[in-house]
């Protein structure tokens, strides 16, 4: 698995999705999370999801509901957290729409760019 920081080390060919550095605030939708950790940033993104600097404690699995506004769109993503390290998750966004994923494709190319 590549680095949480999105590190140039060997690919982790099981992503589906190329992942971006990018700052992104994320909000937690879920009252009880927001209590905990108002706001964190990533580190990376891509279509499929993102890695999310935190000190909250996770365990691979637990449901995520995510609010986060990028490039002038609004989403809210349900997602899982699909690996922990030390101060960050990588996190899965699920059931993604058609529309949303159009979205997230364009803002992925635009951080490339």
């Amino acid at each position: 698995m590549t680095e949480p920081g999105g590190g140039a080390g060997a690919p982790d060919e099981r992503r589906q999705y190329e992942r971006v550095p990018a700052r992104i605030q994320v909000r937690f939708a879920h009252p009880s999370h927001a209590a905990r950790a108002f706001r964190a940033y990533s580190l990376n993104f891509s279509v499929g999801g993102l890695c999310l600097k935190t000190q909250r404690t996770y365990a691979v699995g637990d449901p995520l509901t995510l609010e986060l506004e990028v490039g002038g769109h609004a989403f809210k993503l349900m997602s899982t957290v699909a690996w922990v390290r030390s101060g960050a998750i990588g996190v899965r966004f699920e059931d993604v729409s058609d529309g949303d994923r159009e979205r997230l494709t364009q803002i992925v190319e635009t951080f490339k760019g």
